[in-house]
């Protein structure tokens, strides 16, 4: 039953011109039940109106004034004409109407944009006249499709949300490698002081052993079985394996004193073993700035070897032969199975090695000066290479040399990298680590930049690498980068010269 309010509240109401008011002041039949609201908001008296508890986050104080309230939902009105009856019930549905659509936005917390307008107004003519409700209402609908229906836009142009950003700041030089282990649980990394880190993000960022070489380091490689363990490969002509755990080293090997620089490392797959590329001295005994500048070749063409070493005996396996000269390698990379290998070389020469018949496949002159980078591609039947002509190529390795797609970066992608310091200082240094890295599915590829790192789409029609996002924070140039797929989140490190490390945690937006 309707029960109306006392005469006086009834007159209050109609003095503040409500429709509700004028019909209450015709309809006193009935027992009354004042309720005092001296803490009930505009949307509970609506509420009350319906039958209905409903929560609300809206408080206004507005004295007692009495407020008219309904056991059942059904209303019964004797002495009303047939037009004042109807007009009621469509009145009462329309509240019911808006007590539905206040609950589900209570319920959500969320406005469906184009109704927000609607709520409104439907509020403020309804539920009771007042300012206070007419603020709140407008301070709801401004704020919240700000924060929903606009980020929803926005979202389906990026293909990954950045999530959080933290910094790992225990270097204080410049990094050479950062690389992720197969678990995605843990980071190396190296500063070209020769200090190692090996640190956890997940669930926390916390160091797990820091370790000193007394002699200089230049490559450094996960174990891929027993991750706990990492190879070290000096520029004295030696390899350690380093257990992260124990914190100490395993075993040290002698690799070949005439060519002492150990530039990379790579463990297969399967674990059982791993190649090590060994270079004689350095040609270049000072910086040519006039040739970085110009983005001439280094012309640094020494002879080198590869090899392969037993990782449980750490002894050597065999040499390759690397044609059509012996020259050094300055990366290499495994496809999942450790049947395939593939080289990059400071000739521009990339090399695809068949690890079963320990013999190269198949050989082409990539990039003009040294090759920098090379990595497979996700479904193994291309390779990727970037070089210090700035190209970043694409190579179908079922038929040799043949160029898939080749696109134009900028010099800080690439290299050498150059931080100038007070007073005409120049620090410079030449890619080492890893310059790209993809995301789980291989559409897209992260490279270094002056400030952070770059992502690109892959796979597009343009003729030009086209920028998702950009992953800044850096002070100084990024030099290596690593992509974590492990875990549900993608993790995205950029290492820098200044010896700070970014984890960008990203999701995918899938499409």
């Amino acid at each position: 039953d309707m029960t109306c309010n006392q005469r006086s509240t009834a007159c209050s109401l109609q003095s503040r011109g409500g429709f509700l008011s004028s019909f209450l002041s015709q309809s006193k039949k009935g027992p009354s039940r004042p309720t005092h609201s001296s803490g009930a908001s505009p949307m509970q008296t609506g509420s009350m109106l319906l039958g209905k508890k409903e929560p609300t986050n809206h408080q206004s104080a507005k004295g007692k004034e009495g407020t008219v309230s309904c056991k059942d939902g059904k209303s019964h009105y004797s002495g009303l004409g047939a037009g004042e009856s109807s007009s009621l019930q469509q009145r009462q549905k329309r509240l019911q109407e808006h007590g539905k659509e206040r609950k589900e936005l209570l319920s959500k917390g969320t406005f469906q944009g184009q109704n927000a307008e609607k709520k409104t107004d439907t509020t403020i003519a309804e539920a009771e006249p007042g300012s206070e409700l007419h603020a709140e209402q407008t301070d709801t609908s401004t704020k919240m499709p700000g924060s929903s229906a606009e980020a929803v836009g926005v979202r389906q142009e990026q293909p990954f949300i950045v999530l959080s950003q933290e910094e790992y700041g225990e270097h204080h030089s410049s990094i050479m490698y950062c690389r992720v282990d197969c678990s995605g649980r843990r980071v190396a990394s190296l500063d070209v002081d020769g200090v190692i880190k090996v640190w956890s993000f997940n669930p926390i960022m916390q160091t797990k052993a820091s370790s000193i070489s007394k002699s200089p380091l230049l490559s450094l490689e996960w174990a891929t079985k027993r991750d706990r363990l990492l190879l070290l490969g000096s520029g004295v002509g030696t390899v350690r394996l380093y257990d992260t755990e124990a914190k100490k080293n395993l075993c040290e090997i002698s690799i070949d004193e005439d060519m002492p620089r150990i530039l990379s490392l790579a463990c297969s797959p399967s674990g059982a073993s791993f190649v090590c590329s060994a270079a004689a001295q350095s040609l270049i005994s000072h910086i040519d700035f006039s040739v970085i500048n110009s983005g001439g070749k280094s012309m640094n063409q020494v002879p080198g070897k590869l090899l392969l070493w037993d990782t449980k005996t750490m002894k050597q396996q065999l040499q390759f032969s690397l044609e059509p000269e012996p020259i050094a390698i300055n990366c290499t990379a495994f496809n999942h199975n450790g049947n395939l290998l593939v080289t990059g070389a400071a000739d521009g020469i990339v090399r695809l090695f068949d690890m079963q018949q320990h013999e190269c496949a198949m050989s082409w002159k990539a990039h003009d000066g040294e090759v920098y980078s090379v990595e497979f591609s996700y479904d193994e039947n291309t390779v990727y290479s970037i070089g210090e002509d700035g190209k970043f190529i694409q190579w179908n390795i079922h038929k040799s040399g043949l160029k898939v797609s080749e696109y134009d970066l900028p010099r800080e992608a690439t290299g050498p990298f150059i931080l100038s310091g007070y007073s005409g200082y120049k620090q410079v240094q030449f890619p080492r680590g890893r310059l790209f890295a993809f995301d789980s599915e291989g559409n897209y590829m992260l490279t270094c930049s002056s400030a952070g790192g770059v992502i690109f789409k892959l796979k597009g029609e343009e003729k030009v690498l086209e920028s998702c996002l950009s992953l800044g924070g850096h002070r100084a140039p990024v030099v290596t980068v690593d992509w974590s797929t492990a875990m549900d989140c993608g993790t995205c490190l950029t290492a820098s010269m200044d010896g700070k490390i970014k984890l960008t945690t990203l999701l995918a937006q899938k499409s």
